[in-house]
């Protein structure tokens, strides 16, 4: 279909300037250890960061008296008698101490170079193929480079210095952290090793790791500092490790350097990039006619698209840098992206850099199915499995439940207990439940029945807690109460204002997903469980979701207004994404509604986050107005995007390059209503183009090429024999290879057909 040096791909960040600040740094990472690379000539800075360093420890924070307490605030809430309700909750539903857990940076590596002279054609570049950062200019009459990445197979941060004249490389270099803060010791070993550690404030222990070898030229250290003299090209390794994983930091980050360090570059190199290519190659998108990949500075190209200017490229660069950076801060073993990725420079970071669970950490993993990376979902699964736990004790405690529930964050841990005392985003118990929608999800798209044994005990879990911590209303609905709308404030017809409610329409669809998908994992496992009858009596009693005053989807049970009309979260349309309840074909009503909803949130000032945004991309490419996806993707880029692509919030958050990059996929094949829909939300600007290796549920590899905003070739690859649904809203002929049976035109647009495993099913533009 297309081959593997197929021209025109978008696959460089380029600036000819080194980085000011932080938010024009490159990010390398690979899981466990991550990176910011400024490229200053003469003091580069890599800002260091390890998944596992995080402040302080494990504790039990759930409040005593939130159980005696829950009748009285439920009363309160279902007679509208906010104040109290929310007063009592304050005190009660809070846990002590309220906050969880923070994120911490490593800290920094300085290196000093020796440049007198001034330097000249500077220029740094990321490259997404392979995950290296080089940086080059010239000084003095030599050329200078460094290239950096970070390894998996490795497990460390390599950066390589060279110039092309000998004995021109000197430099100093250490390590450091902001004021020093929880810094116990740093020390030289060997002459050409460095050591820092530490813990963080009373909780994890670390140790970050620097061994160097050189190539002539000669390697000391001096007190904290290592001292490299006149060399020919240098290899720096930077390791990290902490007791949350190994017995000795300190042992572990230095044995692991000098074994790095012994290797030849070439071979740290190529192991290197085997690895990753691995993953990213799977999956390539163009938007435009092949031509040469543009030179300009990705800085200067993201002026220009807020100017106005139209660069369709520009969006398959976001792609791609969506897929690097999912696979640079999640890999098997290490911990899933948190706020932040693993890219925070702040002793105490925004938000504490912790897994925000009411939307965001559940954004990070959105591309991580569609886009080919199924295995970086791994380390989310981790975290979850290690919440159940927790949250049972969150349930029985707090709610006197079965099951496992958890609030809206989360930390290294898997703490479950409420967080913050913000009225409207602590007290909402479903933090578990969504999660919990990942598993089945993971399940869909591969199909593997062993990961499916694993999940179901979780899932149904987080389906028991809804069960018991549900109530039923006077006509019959069970609705979740004390909840509350994630993160907004609604007012009565009183003018009374809060935030504390019953049956808050995103509740109501998570459970409704959640619990069929629980029903149809059980179903599919033979599983002989009176959970499943309880799911099924349940489900008949979940609120649909209603259609407001305004033509808007309700946000709440009730028909309040909302006192922030362009807030930020758009949680009542989780029917249409990420669920699966409201599509144009089945429910058109509801369908309608969300437009107007986003109509109304968009025309007060909404998507002014970047993660918002994000969202927003995803739910008009669900509801498939593909210009409209596009208009909010170009704002994404215009208004959210920092100058080295990392999303906005603001602050830096990594959510937005997730959602985004998965918003990119949902435009272009979609497959969650039980049919792979082809180009479902293509848009005039991106009226020719390709993409390879996009997965759809049911096992699904899919290429595509498309010429003026129609198919020309696709190429589906069922990984399992089986039946599969297409739709394409424009002519296409079958090319019957890999088919068992004769295809089955279900209406103009659709076809049904039956295909073996591994075969390459063609469908090619009908002449």
């Amino acid at each position: 279909m297309m081959s593997e040096q197929s021209p025109g791909y978008e696959d460089r960040l380029i600036y000819r300037s080194p980085a000011r600040q932080w938010e024009e740094a490159l990010p390398i990472g690979n899981g466990r250890l991550g990176a910011m690379i400024f490229g200053e000539p003469r003091a580069e800075r890599v800002q260091l960061n390890e998944d596992s360093l995080w402040h302080g420890g494990a504790r039990d924070r759930h409040n005593p008296d939130a159980l005696a307490n829950l009748p009285e605030i439920r009363r309160l809430v279902l007679e509208g008698r906010l104040r109290e309700a929310e007063r009592l909750a304050a005190m009660a539903l809070t846990a002590i101490p309220e906050t969880q857990r923070h994120y911490v940076p490593l800290g920094d590596l300085f290196l000093n170079f020796e440049h007198d002279a001034d330097i000249a054609d500077y220029e740094r570049q990321l490259d997404l193929s392979e995950a290296v950062v080089r940086i080059s200019y010239t000084a003095g009459g030599a050329r200078y480079g460094r290239e950096i990445f970070a390894s998996f197979p490795d497990g460390a941060i390599v950066i390589r210095l060279t110039a092309d004249a000998s004995g021109r490389i000197s430099f100093t270099a250490r390590m450091g952290r902001e004021r020093f803060r929880y810094v116990d010791r740093i020390r030289a070993e060997d002459g050409n090793a460095l050591a820092m550690t530490g813990d963080s404030g009373g909780g994890v222990r670390y140790c970050g790791a620097l061994v160097c070898r050189t190539e002539g030229g000669t390697v000391r250290t001096i007190g904290e500092h290592l001292v490299v003299s006149e060399a020919d090209a240098v290899v720096l390794v930077v390791t990290a490790a902490t007791n949350f994983r190994e017995l000795d930091p300190e042992a572990a980050a230095l044995d692991n350097a000098r074994r790095v360090a012994a290797a030849s570059y070439s071979e740290l190199l190529a192991s290197h990039m085997a690895d990753y290519r691995s993953l990213f190659d799977r999956t390539r998108l163009r938007i435009g006619a092949a031509f040469a990949q543009s030179e300009e500075e990705t800085s200067k190209r993201l002026e220009n698209v807020k100017a106005g200017r139209d660069d369709p490229g520009l969006a398959a660069l976001y792609f791609h840098f969506g897929r690097y950076l999912l696979i640079a801060s999640s890999r098997p073993g290490s911990l899933p992206a948190n706020l932040q990725g693993i890219w925070n420079k702040d002793i105490l970071p925004a938000w504490d850099s912790k897994f925000t669970i009411n939307i965001n950490t559940q954004m990070n993993y959105w591309p991580a199915e569609s886009c080919h990376l199924a295995e970086c979902h791994l380390p989310l699964f981790d975290l979850i499995e290690r919440m159940v736990p927790n949250g049972r004790r969150t349930a029985e405690a707090m709610y006197g439940c079965r099951g496992s529930a958890a609030h809206h964050n989360t930390d290294i841990w898997a703490d479950t207990a409420p967080q913050d005392l913000w009225m409207s985003s602590t007290y909402w118990p479903l933090g578990l439940a969504w999660l919990s929608l990942h598993l089945w999800e993971h399940y869909l798209f591969g199909r593997d029945e062993a990961f499916l044994r694993r999940a179901y005990p979780i899932m149904k879990e987080a389906a028991v807690f809804l069960l018991d911590y549900m109530v039923e209303l006077p006509g019959g609905e069970l609705v979740t109460c004390p909840s509350v709308s994630p993160e907004n404030e609604y007012r009565l017809s009183s003018g009374e204002t809060g935030v504390l409610c019953y049956g808050p329409s995103m509740d109501s669809q998570i459970a409704r997903e959640l619990f069929e998908a629980c029903l149809s994992a059980g179903e599919r496992l033979q599983a002989d469980d009176d959970v499943l009858d309880e799911l099924r009596r349940a489900s008949d009693k979940l609120p649909r979701p209603r259609i407001g005053r305004h033509g808007q989807l309700q946000e709440w049970y009730e028909d309040y207004e909302e006192v922030e009309l362009g807030h930020r979260h758009i949680s009542h349309l989780f029917a249409l994404h990420p669920g699966t309840q409201i599509s144009p074909e089945e429910t058109p009503e509801l369908s309608a509604a969300a437009r107007r909803t986003l109509e109304r949130r968009l025309s007060h000032g909404g998507g002014h986050t970047g993660w918002s945004r994000a969202w927003i991309i995803n739910f008009w490419a669900r509801l498939r107005d593909a210009e409209e996806a596009n208009a909010n993707l170009t704002a994404l880029l215009a208004h959210s995007t920092l100058p080295n692509m990392l999303d906005n919030h603001p602050p830096f958050q990594i959510d937005g390059n997730f959602g985004g990059t998965a918003g990119i996929a949902e435009m272009l094949l979609q497959s969650h209503r039980g049919t792979i829909h082809l180009l479902p939300a293509l848009p005039k600007a991106w009226a020719s183009g390709e993409i390879r290796g996009l997965r759809a549920r049911g096992g699904v590899t899919v290429d595509l090429v498309w010429e003026d905003g129609r198919i020309q070739q696709a190429v589906l690859r069922p990984d399992r024999t089986g039946t599969y649904r297409i739709r394409c809203d424009h002519p296409v002929c079958l090319q019957a290879g890999g088919l068992a049976g004769e295809p089955r035109w279900l209406d103009g647009n659709q076809l049904e057909l039956d295909a073996e495993a591994g075969a390459a099913v063609l469908l090619q533009a009908r002449c």
